[in-house]
């Protein structure tokens, strides 16, 4: 690492939550050199106060926030203190940073925001250049938790990739990989070995790996950096199992096996064959932390902190009159998972769906989950810089339907509006039918706060 004294200027304090937020959202999203160097002097500068947290690090393509949701609320009925960072956020900015389930005082943000302010500006005057928006963020919750709330566990979810991504300045007491799919591709790699690498950057010497991943080459990848770095990898399918015993909408349950023993039946409320999956990789964390480094959840806690895990904007209905669910199935694998949950969970005579996607996103594989499943699309916009034009997505879809669908056929509408869309979405969708409101979670975050008349809404990342 260079080392160099960075020199604080005078710096004008910001002066409310909201100048808080503004100021962490002005800066830069994306380094301009990327890697960890501008959060290690950070860190210095701050005496490292990350060394003193125990992290359950959590990367993957999808799963990661249901994955981070699970960890919490069994910690917690376990009797544990939980710090939970997370991204993007739903509702308000303040959802980044929780403590046992409860987001961060906006008085404590400023104070925090106040203090690294100085610091970010200096930085920016030297060769490392400016600190990103994600960088100082990562930063706050550091603060957070090493000086006001003082956890006995923070579940760390990674924003992208894993290796580069500032969350990996961390020394975590176990690493987990959800899974690996085609996303952020244009930042992590044109292959899925190239996409898992990145995600295994988050291995560390020593420390254990729970993973999910399916596909032969990132498997090989997450086996083969385990091995160098002497990690035990704990792997679904190899060294815990999961197996479906009964779902219906809202309730499912399954059987949980892993080499220490086995546990029947586990019950989430969370939706979709694959978010058993991610119950399954959070319990095989928790036992391997049990194992290793005295973790203590009785079982009824674990049972209790499954079922009662939620997670905003996945599979959530958000109306039942009419029935709208929401779902920010934003890449193909999220799509394939929404599809199958259409499939196999839900029950409705038409179904109608409503999308908006952002331009850097891989639209054709999505869709090809999607079009053979509806009974009425409507594509529209997010309130996003970086959208896709909905009459873009109208020709794409238009192109696909021609060579692709044969006899399934269905009604396409455009409209640019999300409000405008949303409204003949809900006017479509009768009694025994569904409303599905997909696609990027800025749309999402839009969608839910007008249906559930939440005022308090900032929605991003």
């Amino acid at each position: 690492m260079t080392e160099f004294t960075i020199e604080q200027r005078p710096s004008v304090p910001l002066h409310s939550y909201q100048e808080a937020v503004e100021w962490i959202n002005g800066l830069i999203p994306f380094g301009i050199r990327p890697g960890l160097e501008r959060m290690e002097q950070l860190m210095e500068q701050l005496e490292n106060p990350h060394r003193r947290l125990k992290f359950i690090h959590v990367a993957g393509t999808n799963g990661k926030g249901s994955t981070c949701a699970y960890l919490t609320s069994v910690l917690l009925r376990g009797g544990y203190d939980v710090g939970t960072y997370t991204s993007p956020y739903i509702t308000k900015f303040t959802n980044r940073f929780q403590y046992n389930g409860v987001d961060i005082e906006e008085e404590t943000l400023l104070k925090l925001a106040n203090e690294l302010k100085p610091l970010v500006e200096a930085m920016a005057e030297t060769k490392l250049g400016s600190l990103t928006m994600f960088e100082v963020s990562t930063a706050l919750a550091i603060l957070f938790y090493a000086r006001v709330t003082y956890p006995d566990y923070v579940v760390w979810e990674t924003g992208l990739g894993g290796r580069l991504d500032v969350t990996n300045i961390v020394q975590p007491v176990i690493s987990v990989i959800t899974n690996i799919g085609h996303d952020h591709m244009d930042r992590l790699g044109d292959s899925i070995a190239a996409v898992a690498s990145e995600k295994a950057g988050i291995i560390k010497a020593g420390i254990p790996v729970v993973s999910a991943v399916t596909q032969p080459e990132a498997i090989e990848v997450i086996k083969k950096t385990a091995q160098e770095k002497r990690s035990t990898l704990y792997l679904l399918g190899e060294q815990f199992h999961e197996t479906e015993l009964s779902v219906r909408e809202d309730e499912q349950s399954f059987r949980f096996e892993n080499l220490f023993r086995t546990i029947e039946p586990l019950t989430i409320t969370l939706n979709g064959a694959h978010q058993r999956t991610n119950a399954a990789v959070a319990v095989m964390t928790l036992e391997v932390l049990r194992q290793y480094n005295a973790l203590v959840v009785e079982d009824e806690a674990l049972a209790e902190g499954l079922c009662a895990a939620s997670w905003p904007g996945r599979l959530e209905m958000v109306s039942e009159a009419p029935r709208i669910l929401l779902d920010g199935a934003h890449n193909p694998e999220g799509a394939e998972m929404l599809a199958a949950a259409l499939k196999n969970t839900y029950k409705y005579d038409r179904l109608h769906l409503m999308m908006g996607m952002l331009e850097n996103k891989n639209h054709q594989d999505v869709l090809k989950h999607i079009l053979p499943i509806v009974d009425t699309l409507i594509v529209t916009e997010p309130d996003f810089r970086m959208k896709k034009e909905a009459f873009a997505l109208a020709d794409l879809v238009r192109g696909m339907r021609q060579q692709q669908l044969g006899e399934h056929s269905f009604e396409l509408i455009v409209e640019q509006d999300w409000q405008a869309a949303l409204q003949k979405l809900k006017q479509l969708t009768g009694k025994t039918d569904l409303g599905v409101v997909t696609g990027t979670l800025y749309l999402i975050a839009d969608v839910r706060s007008r249906i559930l008349y939440n005022s308090d809404s900032e929605k991003g990342w």
